[in-house]
């Protein structure tokens, strides 16, 4: 996961910030990969994140974040094609928690295109890909509302954020 730090920081650096709320989508012209994005007003229970978007040619990995701004991260997705797996973690003060990573089925095919939903309730993520339930992530980070930074890397194209 220390890869990951380093991404985020170049991501800050760069000054990507778009934000976006339920509602809006974020223009196509502004889906560039590396993204960096606001999400107003933080999460709470009954908001959704939808990620769409078209895995490349020969992936190696597609990662999703969502952030305290520069702190915390409340959700890491890291896809990794080599190894068909589906990681994620939480950093909470400075300190990763332990990784999960089993999954029912592999849903991310290179050159296809995806959707993927986060839906924040209350005591979890729940995550679908294609309408499909890949898995459910129980907050480490409390503080709802302070996770307001959606960040994606990767082997992708981004086609629709909202």
């Amino acid at each position: 996961m220390a890869d990951l730090s380093a991404v985020r920081r170049e991501l800050r650096n760069r000054n990507l910030s778009s934000s976006f709320t339920d509602q809006e989508s974020v223009s196509p012209q502004k889906l560039v990969v590396p993204f960096c994005g606001d999400i107003r007003g933080g999460l709470r229970p009954g908001k959704k994140i939808t990620i769409m978007g078209v895995v490349n040619e020969e992936p190696e990995s597609l990662d999703v974040s969502l952030t305290c701004g520069c702190a915390d991260v409340a959700l890491d997705v890291c896809v990794r094609f080599e190894e068909r797996e589906v990681l994620r973690n939480a950093c909470v003060s400075d300190l990763w928690g332990e990784e999960e990573r089993s999954i029912p089925y592999f849903p991310f095919i290179p050159q296809q295109p995806f959707r993927m939903e986060i839906y924040c309730e209350h005591p979890r993520f729940r995550v679908f890909v294609d309408g499909h339930q890949l898995f459910d992530f129980y907050h480490r980070v409390t503080a709802l509302t302070g996770i307001d930074t959606i960040q994606i890397s990767g082997d992708l194209s981004l086609t629709k954020l909202n």
